[in-house]
């Protein structure tokens, strides 16, 4: 849930950590700000959604979207996951970035080097066409900025086969590591390697389709998706836009 801090307070917006969202183990390593939590979300192309369906719980990755404290992902009509949303169903949302391998002096201390957020809210239909056709807009040009303009607009048909469903977000908490190892202190004196081995998704060469008009160049609007660019900030320049 949001904090209850007035207009014109200097602390930055924030989510109160219950038993539910507060990270307890590492604790140290927890943050409730909003600008911690969204840097976070804004990176990520893929979330984990749990829910439980009859007692049995499920977790499925999905793409997703974030405008203000609400969290958007789709799917086609017939999901099995997205129909059962569609009445408001209590949902969890993690996102994880991997950024290290932390090797350290002894197998214990051996970690990783991680950006994580764990949101909660409940699920439910977006059932208005306009906000619906609008938000698989933003969807497309969070990730190709300028592509709506290029490409023919959604059709009804396209949009009835379509399902959207928004969770605004009630609690939210993430939980990040960075840094080198932290040995035993006598382990330091060992003849053993230590240190981090970064991981980070990165673009490949563009692959035309076989079937591509003659003449048709690569979008200058895409520039940034050049080979060996970092994924996770090409997502957060498309937003700053």
């Amino acid at each position: 849930m949001p904090d209850d801090s007035k207009p014109g307070d200097s602390q930055p917006a924030s989510f109160t950590p219950t038993s539910r969202s507060k990270v307890k183990r590492l604790h140290e390593r927890g943050k409730y700000d909003e600008a911690t939590i969204f840097s976070i979300l804004d990176a990520a192309f893929i979330a984990h959604i749990a829910y439980v369906i009859d007692g049995q719980p499920f977790v499925t990755p999905t793409a997703f979207w974030r405008q203000g404290r609400t969290l958007y992902w789709h799917g086609s009509a017939a999901s099995r996951m997205l129909r059962f949303q569609e009445a408001g169903v209590p949902a969890c949302v993690a996102v994880t970035h991997l950024d290290g391998l932390v090797l350290a002096r002894s197998g214990f201390h051996h970690s990783i080097n991680y950006r994580s957020v764990m949101a909660f809210g409940t699920a439910k239909l977006v059932d208005d066409p306009k906000e619906e056709s609008d938000q698989l807009d933003l969807f497309v040009d969070r990730l190709y900025p300028g592509r709506r303009g290029e490409i023919r607009p959604n059709e009804k048909q396209e949009l009835k086969g379509t399902t959207v469903i928004a969770m605004e977000i009630e609690e939210a908490s993430a939980k990040t590591r960075s840094g080198p190892p932290k040995d035993d202190e006598p382990d330091y004196a060992l003849d053993c390697w230590a240190g981090v081995i970064p991981i980070h998704q990165v673009v490949g060469e563009a692959i035309a389709d076989p079937l591509l008009k003659a003449g048709v160049g690569f979008p200058k609007g895409l520039s940034g998706y050049a080979p060996g660019a970092r994924f996770d900030e090409l997502l957060t320049a498309n937003l700053a836009g």
